[in-house]
């Protein structure tokens, strides 16, 4: 793995972490999850031989610092957040955007805030469950989410989480253990330190955002939704794929799940490459 050159760079109530490796046009990859900059070490380097590519810890995240560690999340804040850094390295091009997660959410809504600053938007599982006809289910699920955190902690509220997230009628035994790439186990840590931002600050915000489908509509030749292979019937494989409809254009499969960034990588950052050409 090549060693990326590191910075910092000072926006709106927060110091945010970035890695920048390789040469040619930009391309930002934005983290989903507990992860950041680090979650990308699988493809990284396989795309900086065609991309200038640069990604990053969002604000609260690992090594980028709030200003205020209380203050409240929103997508419109975090997307500012990656137009900073698409001012800062290219100045003058538009850039390519890959989002996982709640980062597809930010890039999504980047490309309707900015569009004169991304040539194009690859997003994997966006969770926007409110252009879901049960939307209302979903903001229930979020309620409980928050209130269990409150009332018992981390980690009876990352349990209901992740049940809301399963398949109508999915068992909710444990599913079978994947062995991760060396590199993304060693993450673990961090992940689990970042938990309780996630689940306090960024699943409840996210998660109730509603994007411009108009706006989306009339940039949708910038833009790839893309699902995981083994997430059909999956909440967070749901809107993307009614988007897609809606939107007349054809859902990109990737492989492995939700998380296929980390447990398929290479066949993973394959499929980026060909979407951002395509």
């Amino acid at each position: 793995m090549t060693a990326p050159t590191m910075g910092s760079l000072r926006v709106n109530g927060a110091t945010l972490h970035y890695e920048v490796r390789g040469k040619g046009p930009l391309l930002l990859l934005i983290p989903g999850g507990t992860g950041g900059a680090a979650s990308f070490d699988g493809i990284a380097d396989d795309l900086a031989t065609e991309y200038t590519v640069a990604t990053y810890d969002p604000r609260g995240m690992s090594r980028s610092t709030l200003d205020d560690p209380d203050a409240e999340q929103h997508v419109a804040e975090h997307a500012d957040d990656a137009f900073r850094i698409l001012e800062l390295m290219s100045p003058r091009e538009p850039a390519r955007v890959f989002g996982a997660s709640s980062g597809a959410i930010v890039a999504v809504h980047l490309l309707t805030a900015r569009p004169e600053r991304v040539a194009r938007v690859v997003a994997h599982e966006p969770p926007l469950v409110e252009v879901l006809p049960d939307a209302s289910e979903h903001r229930a699920l979020i309620a409980r989410v928050k209130e269990t955190f409150r009332t018992q902690g981390l980690m009876p509220a990352m349990a209901v989480f992740a049940a809301g997230l399963k398949k109508d009628g999915e068992a909710t035994e444990p599913a079978a253990e994947i062995e991760l790439p060396p590199q993304a186990a060693a993450r673990a840590e961090q992940t689990m330190a970042n938990l309780p931002y996630f689940v306090g600050r960024i699943v409840p915000s996210f998660m109730s955002y509603a994007p411009d489908i108009d706006r989306l509509a009339a940039l949708s030749d910038r833009l790839v939704l893309a699902c995981g292979e083994d997430s059909r019937g999956e909440l967070p494989y749901r809107p993307a794929a009614l988007l897609a409809e809606r939107l007349g254009m054809e859902l990109q499969h990737f492989p492995g799940g939700h998380t296929g960034l980390t447990t398929h990588p290479a066949e993973f950052g394959e499929l980026v490459r060909k979407a951002l050409r395509a």
